[in-house]
């Protein structure tokens, strides 16, 4: 009989809250995490908002060399998983480190450590460049690291599919239980991109908004006058657990993955398929790899960027694939609120997408002010709801047409 995989740890920390309940919290209440950029001098710069990390202070899990030697966004991932390994109660309890492994992604990787290494060598020449710079940067040093530091010997590696990364991980990291290759899977993904090139290369091919004068309400999914993404930056961590092994511990069940599709638009390097062909395809993926009809799913964490094209794509695809059923469904995009957190955007969002199965409480879209007749689903617009759902999806696109769905269903005790 093939493995069950349930969600028994969850970590966050991202634009609105630094950890879990900080940021759930935040995303019920509807607060944007984003504002004026403060990390770097935006001058010359069309746009100068972003979603940043307030108050982060990696000293509470990483000693002083590892805060100098990993880039900012490895720390992110570390302590994300920190948090969720205490979660799941694996810190007191430790489990066989060789029954455990690790996916952790990035879209970009070190982009900061890059950046500053590219200054040192334009301007003191190369012997000024770091000699840790190559694995500071690299974008699977995350799940090497946080393997290291935890002894976790299993299955082990990164995953690179820009806005998909977080989301395709936990794909991966399911499929590694259900073969037996390891009991438990720490995953997701990470990302801090907030930096003068990223947001130079991002505003200069026209994705972010420019809504420098107002950036709390510059992210709105689904808005008529959305104009554009707001960079954010972050990790969500998740464990997940062979269910037999979870109920054996008695730990608390957030939710179950019931199913995934991954596909490919095969259509333009940033631009969406324009009619959510690929989008479409995933969920008919994940809802056959669940073994589920399309009218038990009650919620959908949606990609929602607040991009012009991939909100009428990605409304468009849940119409083709759900046909009458979509005008009952219950669409929020929690990027209004935390701003796209690139290849960190799948972790973070699929974990929210966890907690709404296990608390009954659906996060809004804020800044839905302006409705668009080619966005016209429930978009659980400005106010948190109160809904019992037992099955949710989480959709991640992103550039390359990378399309990864993760279906999840309620701790199947309580169901």
């Amino acid at each position: 009989m093939e493995r069950r995989v349930v969600i028994t740890g969850i970590g966050m920390i991202c634009p609105v809250g630094n950890t879990r309940e900080d940021a759930w919290g935040n995303l019920l209440a509807g607060r944007s995490g984003t504002g004026t950029i403060e990390s770097f001098d935006t001058e010359g710069y069309s746009v100068t908002i972003a979603g940043e990390v307030k108050d982060f202070d990696p000293s509470a899990v990483l000693d002083a060399k590892e805060i100098k030697t990993w880039d900012r966004y490895a720390q992110f991932a570390a302590l994300a998983a920190e948090e969720a390994l205490a979660d799941a109660g694996l810190l007191d309890d430790k489990p066989d480190g060789q029954q455990v492994g690790v996916i952790i992604g990035s879209g970009i990787g070190g982009m900061l450590t890059f950046e500053k290494n590219h200054r040192a060598l334009v301007e003191r020449g190369p012997r000024r460049v770091s000699p840790f710079f190559i694995p500071m940067m690299i974008g699977n040093i995350a799940s090497g690291l946080v393997s290291m530091r935890h002894g976790f010997m299993g299955p082990n590696y990164g995953v690179v599919s820009a806005c998909a990364t977080g989301a395709h991980a936990l794909a991966d990291a399911a499929l590694q239980i259900k073969a037996g290759r390891a009991e438990v899977m720490v995953c997701g993904g990470a990302e801090a991109t907030v930096s003068p090139m990223a947001v130079a290369g991002f505003s200069n091919m026209k994705a972010l908004s420019a809504r420098n004068d107002d950036p709390s309400r510059a992210s709105r999914p689904f808005d008529a006058e959305r104009d554009g993404f707001v960079m954010g930056e972050g990790a969500g961590v998740l464990v997940l657990e062979d269910y037999e092994r979870a109920k054996a511990r008695g730990v608390k069940i957030y939710a179950e993955v019931l199913g995934a599709g991954v596909t490919a638009d095969a259509h333009h390097i940033t631009a969406p398929h324009p009619e959510g062909l690929g989008a479409r395809n995933a969920m008919a993926m994940a809802i056959r790899e669940g073994g589920i009809q399309p009218e038990a799913v009650g919620y959908i964490n949606a990609h929602g960027t607040s991009t012009p094209y991939n909100d009428r794509t990605e409304t468009a695809a849940m119409r083709s694939f759900f046909g009458p059923l979509a005008d009952k469904l219950k669409v929020s995009s929690t990027k209004s609120m935390t701003g796209h957190l690139l290849g960190a955007a799948g972790g973070l969002e699929s974990a929210i997408t966890a907690l709404v199965l296990d608390r009954g409480k659906i996060p809004p879209t804020i800044n839905y002010e302006n409705p668009d007749p080619e966005c016209d689903l429930d978009y659980v617009p400005n106010a948190a709801i109160e809904a019992e759902v037992d099955t949710a999806m989480s959709t991640s696109l992103g550039f390359g047409g990378h399309n990864v769905v993760l279906l999840l269903g309620r701790d199947p005790n309580r169901r």
